[in-house]
């Protein structure tokens, strides 16, 4: 292994510690709302942001779509966190800027597609018991391109499937399939075996994601298919 790598691989393990303490700062954050992104959303990346005070968890959504074919609509919402999963706020933005994963480095869905996409949306959800779910999706101009950045995403995340012994990792891949999508989803697992959580790999038509839980109980796997599930009938809407 190149010592390149090995970084890459350093970086990688890290993320899913900086993410479970990411999660902790933001407990008391509500909502971020986001303005409308054309194609082009990337040309007013600070104006895409708008902070507003924290909100009750009922009102803690994402507001409605907001690029042609993909925007916060299109991703996981309060009402699909499944019992026991309580979200507090979420961020939401339409830049495509946001890290992928706890596996990807510093990889992002804009990077990924080398700026080729039609539009990005992601959402950050913090929850309320050591928690947070990330989703960052993307619009390809075809569906073929969709199918190769989709190829990559699950490039990306079987490279953690085999780590050394004590990190984390991911475990063995499931297939996902709704009406008009299909994904993969993998438990993640701390060095000592525990399950914490876990990664999807999203695709209808077009249109990619990924999804992220982190920090979660030894009931994660349960939870992760169940948002996967939900996040890619959003997606395939």
């Amino acid at each position: 292994m190149t010592e390149n790598q090995t970084q890459q691989k350093t970086v990688r393990r890290n993320r899913l510690a900086a993410a479970a303490c990411f999660a902790a700062a933001l407990i008391t954050v509500g909502v971020v709302g986001t303005q409308s992104a054309t194609a082009d959303g990337a040309a007013h990346d600070a104006a895409q942001r708008t902070a507003v005070t924290a909100q009750p968890v009922a009102a803690a959504r994402p507001a409605a779509a907001a690029a042609p074919g993909l925007g916060s609509a299109r991703l996981v919402q309060s009402e699909d966190f499944r019992q026991g999963m309580n979200p507090v706020g979420a961020t939401v933005t339409l830049t495509g800027r946001e890290g992928l994963s706890a596996c990807s480095g510093e990889e992002t869905m804009r990077s990924l597609t080398k700026d080729k996409a039609t539009a990005y949306a992601s959402v950050s959800w913090t929850l309320d018991a050591q928690g947070r779910l990330s989703e960052s999706a993307a619009a390809a101009p075809t569906e073929a391109a969709a199918a190769t950045w989709e190829q990559q995403l699950v490039a990306l995340v079987e490279a953690c499937q085999d780590e050394p012994a004590g990190h984390w990792y991911y475990g063995a891949g499931h297939t996902l399939t709704v009406a008009g999508g299909t994904g993969r989803w993998y438990p993640a697992y701390n060095g000592d075996g525990t399950a914490s959580g876990g990664v999807a790999v999203l695709r209808s038509g077009a249109k990619v994601a990924v999804v992220e839980l982190t920090g979660r109980p030894a009931d994660a796997p349960t939870h992760v298919e169940g948002i996967a599930t939900a996040a890619l009938n959003r997606l395939s809407a």
